[in-house]
């Protein structure tokens, strides 16, 4: 053999040995703090796993359900792992996009999942997300202002005691709100507040009919209760208010109270994120006295698109990033406080994460009391606490909350947001063959 000839065999082996590690995974992700920090972490994920490389498409909420909703119901093949909600997991497992999680390895013990987020996964008996973070809602609430306005925060508020104490503790001058609440349009913002607040008043979307319940009493007073609380207590263009920017508002000592995702609660009493970490309580979702609470029940979970190429590499991914080894390396990197709450049993049963987080069990009751299968105080026909698991919601429930954020920006008034949303939800029920 020539020297020459060595050489080309030699190149051509290296060439080929690059072009088979060169599996790249093509991951869509949400712009909240724990899916940013998991981006951080992935060497770990590439030194187990050395043939598998990662490109992130990381999105704000509202553009990643769009983006991923419309590649996954055109077969586009864009991604190879999907982060997806409990929404979106039995509809596009019972439609066929999305891949059952048969192999995610010996070690990931699908059984210490929490139950209420597993069965939200579960389509006859076959898990097709992995959780990620789940979470409930609660109210997170600031101890000095609450003191110094000589407040005491129950455990389980009621939504009067929540609207007095939020109109006691703002001071405008000094950029200090009562309350933040979403205010951002989307089924995924401001309607999962709303909705589960509406529960609380006695409200639902449909009636046994399927017939939108907008024009009836509980409703209205669901959103003139908002509307008026978030302009005598809230903050300035709360109408573009989501998660993220309520979040930076707490953070930054803006907020007398938050009434968000209990996922929130590690960040907002990390004091390297927060200014007011140890000033921050906890309470449950305030309720009326009719028997729910305002909160809701979501994961943000990791699914694999029937349409990839690279299944086998997707759902070593998923395993990774959803094992308990996962959550044991963010604490050895951040700290027990910053795991990945809500999705483990184990988590809840460790010592090390109930001393470092102080919302532990209120997250994990809030978690437990939301009832998806009895949404409401009165019957339905759908499931789902903070929406309706039927495929039209999310394209109903975005309409709705363009009116309602409307409502909000003083744009319209309540009752037209209301006739409003009655007039298209009913419209679009009765093209759907819902409504006969």
């Amino acid at each position: 053999m020539t020297l020459r000839t060595f050489l080309l065999g030699a190149c051509s082996a290296l060439a080929f040995a690059g072009m088979a590690s060169a599996e790249t995974l093509t991951i869509a992700t949400v712009n909240n703090g724990d899916m940013i920090r998991m981006q951080k972490l992935t060497d770990d994920f590439k030194a187990k796993n050395p043939g598998i490389d990662l490109e992130w498409v990381t999105l704000e909420e509202n553009v990643l359900r769009q983006k991923v909703t419309t590649d996954i119901a055109t077969k586009g093949g864009q991604y190879d792992v999907l982060t997806i909600g409990t929404y979106e997991v039995p509809i596009w497992a019972k439609q066929g996009w999305l891949l059952p999680l048969d192999n995610l390895g010996a070690n990931y013990d699908v059984d210490d999942l929490l139950p209420a987020i597993r069965s939200g996964l579960t389509v006859d008996g076959k898990l097709y997300a992995a959780p990620f973070y789940g979470e409930s809602s609660m109210v997170m609430y600031r101890k000095d202002l609450f003191d110094a306005a000589g407040l005491k925060m129950p455990d389980a508020p009621t939504w009067d005691f929540i609207a007095d104490a939020a109109r006691k503790v703002t001071n405008k001058d000094k950029e200090i709100y009562g309350i933040c609440l979403r205010g951002k349009a989307g089924w995924g913002e401001n309607m999962a507040f709303l909705t589960a607040m509406s529960n609380s008043f006695g409200a639902r979307w449909f009636d046994e009919k399927w017939k939108p319940q907008f024009d009836q009493p509980e409703w209205k007073d669901t959103l003139d209760f908002y509307v008026k609380l978030m302009k005598d207590a809230g903050p300035p263009g709360a109408s573009s208010n989501g998660f993220n920017e309520n979040l930076a508002l707490f953070q930054t000592g803006k907020c007398g109270m938050w009434i968000d995702a209990t996922v929130a609660a590690s960040f907002v009493a990390d004091p390297k994120q927060s200014q007011v970490a140890d000033k921050v309580g906890f309470a449950l979702a305030p309720d009326k006295g009719l028997g729910k609470r305002g909160n809701w029940l979501w994961a943000w979970s990791l699914a694999v698109p029937a349409g990839t190429q690279k299944a086998e590499a997707a759902e070593k991914f998923v395993a990774w990033a959803t094992s308990k080894e996962y959550s044991n390396l963010v604490a050895e990197k951040e700290g027990w406080l910053n795991a990945p709450p809500g999705t483990r049993k184990s988590l809840y049963a460790n010592a090390d994460y109930q001393k470092a987080a102080s919302f532990a069990k209120m997250t994990l009751d809030s978690i437990n009391s939301a009832d998806p299968t009895k949404p409401t105080v009165k019957p339905v026909p759908y499931v789902g606490v903070q929406f309706v698991a039927i495929p039209e919601f999310q394209g109903i429930g975005t309409a709705v909350g363009q009116q309602f954020s409307a409502a909000l920006a003083g744009q319209i008034s309540v009752e037209q947001a209301l006739q409003s949303a009655q007039q298209l939800a009913t419209r679009e029920m009765t093209k759907a063959g819902y409504i006969k």
